[in-house]
C-alpha cells in the first residue's frame, strides 16, 4: 500500500531478528540506522563473531552501531541525531532505558516471540514449548520501562506441531513476527490503532535458560518431560546421568503405557529407541548423545554402547 514512510531505527541481534529487518528493508519505510550487540568471541579459538544482524546491515550499507553501553550520553546523542519516527526492536538482548524508549515520535515497538502476557522474558519461544502451549505466536507491543509489560498492538498465533522443538519453531515465529510487524506499521501509518493493556494476573515468566535447567526429573509426567526435551532442543538440551556419564535426549514420544518401575528406569532398548519410565506414562527416546560423542539415533548408539533394561537414569550423585 502507498503510505508515508516512517524513519526507523532497528535494534536486534540474533538470527530471530533477521526476517524482521529484511522485511523492513524491502518495505516502504526508511531504515536509517541499525543497532546490534558487539561481536562476541565464540568457539575454542575465541574468535570474535559478528551477530547476524550486523552482516545484513552491512550488506545493504545501513549505518551500523554496536555500543557496549547503550545508556551513555554519547550513544543517546547519536540516536537523537537521526531524528527517528520509530524504533523497532526484535531480540536486541538488552533492556532499553526510558531515555531511548521515549526518544522517537511514536515510541519503540517490540516484536516479542510469545502471546503476551504469557512468557515475558528472554526465552519466550523455548518456554512456550516447555509449558506445553497449544497455541504459540508473536506480539507486537508498545514498549515501556517494564519487562515486556507494554500495551499490545497486534497478536498473531500458530499451532505448533506435535514434535515441534525450539529449533524448528524459532524460524516460524521469526517469519510470523516479520509479517505481523509490517501489517502493524501499515495500520499505524493509517492514523493509529487501539492498544490493549496487558492483564498482569495472566502473566508468566520466560527467564533466560541455563544449562542446569535441562536436568530431567523423571518423577514428572511423560508429557512434562516430553515438552522439556523439545523446548531445550537444540540448546541447552535436556539430560540425565547413568554410571557417571551425561546423556542428552532428543526426539521424545509419549507412550501411554504405565509402569510400576522407578521413574528413570530403562524398560527397553532397541531399534525404536529407549523406553524409560516416568511419573505416569513412559517416554520413548529416539535420539541420544552421550558425553564426548556426537548425537545419533538410538539404534546406531546401541551398536557400540549397549544399555541394559533395568538401568536407571538420574542425577549425577546417584
Amino acid at each position: 500500500m502507498d503510505r508515508h514512510p516512517f524513519r526507523i531505527i532497528f535494534m536486534g541481534t540474533p538470527e530471530f531478528a533477521v526476517p524482521t529487518l529484511e522485511a523492513l528493508i524491502q518495505g516502504p519505510d526508511e531504515i536509517i540506522a541499525v543497532i546490534t550487540q558487539p561481536d562476541r568471541p565464540k568457539g575454542r579459538s575465541k574468535t570474535p563473531v559478528p551477530p547476524p544482524i550486523k552482516s545484513l546491515a552491512n550488506k545493504y550499507g545501513i549505518d551500523l552501531y554496536q555500543p557496549e553501553k547503550i545508556r551513555s550520553p554519547e550513544f543517546l546523542t547519536t540516536l537523537r541525531s537521526y531524528d527517528p519516527d520509530l524504533i523497532v526492536v526484535a531480540a536486541y538482548g538488552r533492556i532499553l532505558p526510558e531515555t531511548i524508549i521515549e526518544l522517537p515520535r511514536h515510541g519503540c515497538i517490540n516484536v516479542h516471540g510469545s502471546l503476551l502476557p504469557r512468557h515475558r522474558g528472554a526465552a519466550p519461544i523455548q518456554w512456550s514449548i516447555i509449558r506445553g502451549d497449544a497455541e504459540v505466536g508473536v506480539t507486537i507491543m508498545q514498549m515501556d520501562k517494564g519487562m515486556d509489560t507494554g500495551d499490545i498492538l497486534v497478536k498473531a498465533s500458530i499451532t505448533p506441531e506435535p514434535e515441534e522443538t525450539s529449533g524448528t519453531l524459532f524460524p516460524k515465529i521469526a517469519r510470523l513476527g516479520s509479517h505481523t510487524l509490517m501489517d502493524t506499521l501499515d495500520m499505524l501509518a493509517q492514523g493509529g490503532m487501539a492498544m490493549i493493556g496487558q492483564d498482569d494476573k495472566e502473566a508468566t515468566s520466560a527467564p533466560m535458560l541455563r544449562k542446569d535447567d535441562g536436568l530431567i526429573d523423571w518423577s514428572k509426567s511423560g508429557h512434562e518431560i516430553d515438552c522439556l526435551i523439545r523446548g531445550l532442543d537444540p540448546w541447552p538440551t535436556a539430560f540425565s546421568f547413568f554410571e557417571g556419564r551425561k546423556f542428552q535426549f532428543f526426539r521424545p514420544e509419549v507412550v501411554h503405557q504405565s509402569s510400576t518401575r522407578r521413574p528413570g528406569t530403562l524398560l527397553r532398548a532397541d531399534g525404536e529407541g529407549l523406553l524409560i519410565a516416568t511419573g505416569d506414562t513412559c517416554l520413548l527416546i529416539k535420539d541420544i548423545k552421550m558425553e564426548g560423542k556426537r548425537r545419533m539415533a538410538v539404534a546406531d548408539f546401541l551398536n557400540g554402547w549397549p544399555l541394559e533394561p533395568g538401568s536407571v537414569f538420574g542425577p549425577r550423585n546417584e
